[in-house]
């Protein structure tokens, strides 16, 4: 069974554990690049982030060079912004088109989750997701332990690409 880690990264942080979980189970990776990214990480960033947001804008991916109907799992990763996921998000979602997929969600939060479990579940409509996992400021804790963690969780999908997992709910 092939399987695909999935993520934008605004930061750093949803990069960190996407490529930890790629590595523990040999997937291939696809991050999710804009056209045009905001230059600066400051305020002024978060703002235009949260704005498509609440605009539910899509903005356009650079070219991607893997298929999500290539692979059995897809593991999807995403910061939150305003409760929900990034809008690099909602234009994968929109302009990919796979379903029947067994799907792992992370996301990665500052100050609290949101509603995330709930916009990513409506979205991958037609999949079923098998494990999700938050991850508050990875890269602000203690890296040894954010990694252990997530080579725990790693080794849950694992198991998923060994069989049929059933579906998760939110934790």
């Amino acid at each position: 069974m092939k399987s695909l880690v999935v993520y934008y990264s605004f930061e750093g942080d949803t990069k960190f554990i996407g490529d930890t979980i790629a590595k523990e189970l040999g997937s291939d990776v696809l991050e999710l690049k804009l056209e045009k990214e905001v230059k600066d990480k400051d305020y002024m960033k978060k703002y235009l982030g949260e704005k498509q947001v609440l605009m539910k804008t899509t903005p356009l991916l650079k070219p991607m060079d893997k298929n999500p109907n290539d692979y059995d799992l897809l593991i999807i990763g995403t910061p939150i912004w305003s409760g929900t996921y990034a809008p690099a998000l909602r234009s994968f979602f929109e302009s990919t088109d796979f379903k029947d997929k067994q799907v792992a969600i992370f996301y990665c939060f500052t100050v609290k989750r949101g509603r995330i479990f709930k916009h990513m579940k409506k979205a991958l409509e037609g999949n079923k997701i098998v494990e999700n996992i938050g991850f508050k400021d990875p890269l602000q804790l203690e890296k040894e332990s954010v990694m252990i963690r997530t080579k725990k969780w790693a080794s849950k999908i694992a198991q998923c690409l060994d069989m049929e997992c059933p579906v998760k709910e939110e934790e």
